[in-house]
């Protein structure tokens, strides 16, 4: 386990933690992230919306990456990516540590 990795992902979520009380894993991060992405504030989401946020997060976040490129938002708001390079064969672990280094310069970026 990458423990410096660990602790900054931590740090990093930690203002999330504080509004929502508790231990968010990847999955719950991910799904925030979506959420504000998306911009439409809190309201109800069925099972098939929360996997496209969770999917907005991840073009979000892998657009730094140059992985995906924005390209518009639906008629109902809701925004669209298109894949402009593959991505690299990863291990769970691998995609995992991808995903919370992505998410630190995601808070790190909100917070300037």
């Amino acid at each position: 386990m990458d423990f410096i990795l660990e602790h900054a992902f931590k740090k990093a979520v930690k203002p999330l933690e504080n509004i929502f009380g508790r231990d968010l894993d990847i999955d719950a991060v991910l799904f925030l992230i979506g959420v504000n992405e998306l911009g439409m504030g809190k309201r109800k989401f069925t099972k098939d919306q929360k996997l496209a946020l969770i999917h907005i997060a991840v073009c979000t976040l892998l657009a730094d990456y140059g992985f995906y490129t924005f390209i518009g938002k639906d008629k109902d708001g809701w925004p669209h990516w298109e894949r402009t390079s593959k991505l690299p064969n990863l291990t769970a672990a691998e995609q995992e540590k991808l995903m919370k280094e992505a998410v630190i310069h995601y808070m790190e970026k909100q917070q300037q």
